[in-house]
């Protein structure tokens, strides 16, 4: 049996969306695999901030509550939960759509708090990661990302959806642990996610965002909706679907890295109609710091790779960035400017995050400069 099955979906119709789930469910085995009755069951969709639906940041509450419905049916106890960075939980359920679906379907919807240790699954390469108790006290988890794409890590799917459950700005801190490698970021994420072990990904492929992700790309329809047993078996194929190169996904060279994934696999995405094809996503462009061996990070960082500047004609003033920035190194002065710390910054993509105004941008580094002439 297929660990993952894709269906083209058109729009967030109900009973469209239920069919649809309904036939990706019975693919991998049917509601009983994965809802058992009297079971707490969390559904961890992506609420990264307060964020209306249409603005393609979040995942669509239609989905969460199409998910919700089927673990009703089966006798399961749902309840909606996630971990916002910086915004406060009661507003981001609000703008999202997710405190409407709670409400009707008369289930709790609460924020992932209190931290509690993750034991590590075989081989992980984090001994010490903490997430919320919620997550782990859960019989189950059903984790429902949104497709988009990140400017940090090429692509937000199934596995880094799962990082949310690290309470608040404790995420910030992990940025600030890792530094500049995002291998070893993606290895944090395969750690979570490994550790977790979600019993179904139901990612919402039907709009998303490419280019700046995850909050200032652009919204895209790219009518998919796919469902998983496994999110890196999901990740890979979604990664191959939207014409993205695997080599420069940094989960694929973690997972390359640990045996969990092989060169030379077939990532083709199963059960969509003949013909159906996604042009190529806008992807982010990123400085390639796997390239720099580790000694050479404090140089790399200073000189050679990206860095975030101020678009004062955009920048509302909110103090976002500099609230969620792990390294200190932003300040908001009286008139507004942000003074920006470049020996303290880490490249982390944080503040750009979490910017509603899409005010920050990067300033090209020379190695991704020298990298862009070299490709021509």
């Amino acid at each position: 049996m297929e660990k993952s099955a894709f269906i083209q979906c058109g729009g967030y119709g109900r009973q469209g969306l239920k069919a649809a789930l309904r036939s990706l469910v019975e693919g991998l085995g049917g509601s009983s695999r994965f809802f058992s009755r009297g079971d707490s069951v969390l559904i961890k969709p992506n609420m990264l901030s307060a964020s209306a639906p249409d603005e393609c940041i979040t995942t669509h509450p239609e989905v969460v509550r199409a998910v919700v419905l089927m673990a009703l049916e089966a006798g399961a106890r749902p309840f909606i939960a996630d971990s916002p960075g910086l915004d406060r939980f009661s507003d981001v359920a609000r703008r999202t759509g997710m405190e409407a679906v709670a409400r009707e379907l008369n289930i709790p919807c609460v924020e992932l708090d209190d931290p509690t240790p993750l034991p590590p699954a075989e081989g992980a390469v984090f001994k010490k990661v903490e997430v919320s108790r919620l997550a782990l006290s859960a019989d189950r988890i059903i984790n429902i990302p949104k497709l988009k794409t990140h400017a940090q890590m090429m692509l937000t799917l199934g596995v880094k959806n799962l990082f949310g459950t690290v309470v608040s700005q404790r995420k910030a801190q992990w940025h600030y642990n890792v530094g500049l490698r995002r291998e070893s970021f993606a290895d944090l994420h395969l750690d979570i996610a490994r550790g977790l072990a979600p019993c179904l990904t139901v990612l919402d492929g039907i709009t998303g965002m490419e280019g700046r992700g995850p909050s200032n790309g652009r919204p895209r329809a790219f009518g998919l909706l796919a469902a998983s047993t496994d999110p890196l078996d999901l990740d890979f194929r979604v990664c191959s679907l939207l014409g993205a190169p695997l080599a420069d996904f940094p989960l694929y060279q973690a997972a390359l890295a640990r045996g969990l994934a092989h060169e030379g696999m077939d990532w083709s995405a199963h059960g969509l109609p003949e013909g159906f094809a996604i042009d190529p996503v806008e992807l982010p462009e990123l400085d390639a710091l796997h390239l720099l061996p580790p000694f050479l990070d404090g140089l790399g960082k200073r000189f050679l790779t990206s860095r975030p500047v101020q678009d004062r004609e955009k920048c509302v003033g909110c103090g976002k960035c500099v609230r969620i920035c792990p390294a200190g190194a932003m300040r908001m002065e009286d008139d507004g400017r942000i003074r920006i710390d470049y020996g303290r910054c880490i490249r982390c993509y944080c503040c750009q995050e979490v910017c509603p105004a899409d005010a920050i941008q990067f300033s090209k580094g020379l190695l991704l400069r020298t990298l862009e002439l070299l490709r021509r």
